[in-house]
């Protein structure tokens, strides 16, 4: 007898990521279903005030598991840049403001890089992603991909940072990339396949 899909729910209200989650589970061979947690937005927040993308990832999985008998999972992402010390890093959405959009955000980043050229100008993005079950941890998965970023954007895909990520293996920025492409290759793809992969026996 065929199993029936599993179920685990994404803690987030970013589309961009729920999007791209699914089109993640859809295209592995795995029986999981990816759905938005429902009502997320009516729920006491999560503040994501931790110094590192592993303990907001877990806190965040931690606090909304407890709100549902289903799995959820939740990552943390951003921009890691080395010669800026780190930033954005994990204030990588809020780094600009907490009302500042994706331009709002690249043009700081840019600004701060003014300057700067070569091995300077190295980056790479995290991506750490946790599971829980009603407040019991179950996972927690990390990746990253290396890059180069540019003095202007290019690209009208993807998100947030994208259009000034170069992806050097494949000489385009991230923002460039078709969806399947950019699933492939980048962090928050990765960290999904690993948690797919340590997820059988666990549901």
């Amino acid at each position: 007898m065929q199993r029936a899909a599993s179920r685990i729910l994404l803690a987030s209200s970013n589309s961009g990521k729920l999007r791209e989650f699914q089109a993640l589970a859809r295209d592995l061979p795995s029986s999981v279903e990816v759905r938005a947690l429902p009502g997320i937005e009516t729920l006491p927040e999560f503040h994501e005030d931790s110094p590192t993308f592993g303990e907001n990832a877990l806190g965040k999985a931690l606090h909304y598991s407890r709100h549902t008998a289903e799995p959820v999972f939740c990552d943390d992402s951003g921009l890691v840049v080395p010669a800026l010390g780190g930033r954005p890093g994990v204030h990588s959405a809020r780094y600009a403001g907490a009302n500042a959009n994706n331009e709002q955000r690249i043009e700081k980043l840019l600004r701060e890089l003014g300057g700067k050229s070569g091995r300077e100008r190295q980056a790479h993005f995290v991506c750490v992603i946790a599971l829980a079950r009603q407040g019991q941890a179950a996972a927690v998965v990390s990746e990253r991909v290396d890059g180069v970023l540019l003095e202007a954007p290019r690209g009208s895909g993807g998100f947030g940072y994208d259009p000034v990520f170069y992806f050097v293996e494949l000489n385009r920025t991230f923002a460039e990339l078709s969806p399947e492409e950019k699933n492939r290759y980048s962090h928050r793809g990765k960290a999904f396949r690993r948690l797919l992969a340590a997820l059988p026996g666990m549901l």
